[in-house]
């Protein structure tokens, strides 16, 4: 049996391990999730919201006034999502790179309770005797593949998941001009009598085609995909909606 350290917080090697985990799950999560890629999800998300956030300024604004306070609140609202969609990536870099240096500072001072942790981490995965001795013999004899496992196996970090945060943000751009650009749209190319109807309409497809582009992605059901995102958005706006009537009454 062998003897707990201070490294180990007085668990033992496998439980520490698993503590690990967790805060490497902790850093990693993010707004997008961690399964799609993260410009892919930031494009999505940015669409969706430019929909569902116009279609409630129409309502707040009467119809001759909407088109230039829409394009007005367009711009800024793309400038916001891409700014904000670098700063949540940089941010999780960051976090990625603080648990690097501090695995990396472990690897340093602590290797006899590193080399412990290593060999429970292959012991739960089936090696045992000459084999498990040779395993962790040769990860150990290279620092930067044994921080590299240790980061992966005992953390959980998928570092080739990472995007870069401009990256991100050029998704989220992308993703809030195209559904601003079809709304804008359906401003300015039909009369003031249909437009109401074509806005709907517009807000309606973007909410939906990027609700099952996540999916398609996600390998997740289409159709209640679809329809939760469409219902969660007209939650949204009927909410909106009736309590500006309510508030008008007033």
């Amino acid at each position: 049996m062998h003897q707990k350290s201070s490294h180990f917080a007085g668990k033992e090697p496998l439980a520490h391990v698993v503590e690990a985990r967790k805060k490497g799950l902790t850093a990693t999560k993010e707004i997008h999730g961690a399964e799609l890629a993260g410009h892919y999800s930031a494009a999505a998300d940015s669409a969706k919201e430019t929909a569902v956030i116009f279609t409630v300024l129409w309502m707040l604004f009467p119809t001759e006034s909407l088109h230039w306070v829409g394009l007005i609140f367009l711009c800024g609202w793309i400038v916001w999502r891409g700014g904000r969609s670098a700063l949540l990536g940089w941010a999780r870099l960051e976090r990625l790179h603080r648990l690097i240096e501090e695995e990396r500072w472990e690897i340093e001072h602590h290797r006899p309770q590193e080399k412990e942790e290593l060999r429970a981490l292959y012991a739960a995965k089936g090696f045992s005797g000459k084999l498990l001795d040779e395993a962790v013999e040769v990860l150990m004899a290279d620092d930067n593949r044994l921080l590299q496992i240790m980061l992966e196996e005992e953390l959980g970090l998928n570092l080739e998941s990472f995007e870069h945060p401009l990256k991100q943000a050029l998704g989220s751009v992308l993703g809030a001009a195209g559904a601003a650009a079809l709304l804008a749209l359906a401003l300015f190319a039909w009369p003031a009598q249909a437009m109401p109807w074509t806005l709907i309409g517009s807000a309606i497809l973007v909410i939906a085609f990027a609700s099952a582009a996540v999916a398609r992605s996600e390998k997740n059901r289409l159709t209640p995909a679809i329809v939760w995102n469409l219902a969660v958005a007209a939650l949204a706006v009927g909410t909106a909606y009736f309590l500006g009537q309510f508030l008008a009454g007033h």
